[in-house]
């Protein structure tokens, strides 16, 4: 029994520092998009709310994985329900700013081809 609680710890320690990990890689997405966003729309180069929505898309996707890695360690019924509804949250925006990337990138085609 020893054994297994050895491994239990040593992978709640794994979970928890693989979370942190990609909550961590989600916000420096997040922020290196936003200051190159700012940067294309000072200079007015390239399209920034293009550039934004992607970045905001991967870093909510580096996010959402670290939520579903944490269902692994919760242990109540409410904590779950609290993470389903916070999983659920996060990929209804990320399907929303897909969508809105999609327009975006429909609307940069139409305006190319008005410009030729």
């Amino acid at each position: 029994m020893v054994v297994f609680d050895f491994l239990e710890s040593g992978f709640q320690i794994l979970v928890q520092y693989s979370i942190l990990f990609l909550e961590f890689i989600g916000v420096v997405i997040l922020l290196t998009a936003s200051v190159k966003s700012v940067y294309m729309w000072v200079t007015k180069s390239g399209s920034a709310p293009l550039n934004l929505a992607r970045g905001i898309s991967l870093a909510l996707e580096f996010k959402l994985g670290g939520e579903v890695l944490r269902t692994v360690i919760v242990r109540e019924k409410a904590e779950l329900v609290i993470l389903g509804a916070i999983i659920l949250l996060r990929g209804a925006l990320t399907f929303l700013i897909h969508w809105e990337i999609k327009n975006e990138e429909a609307h940069e085609m139409d305006h190319e081809k008005m410009e030729h």
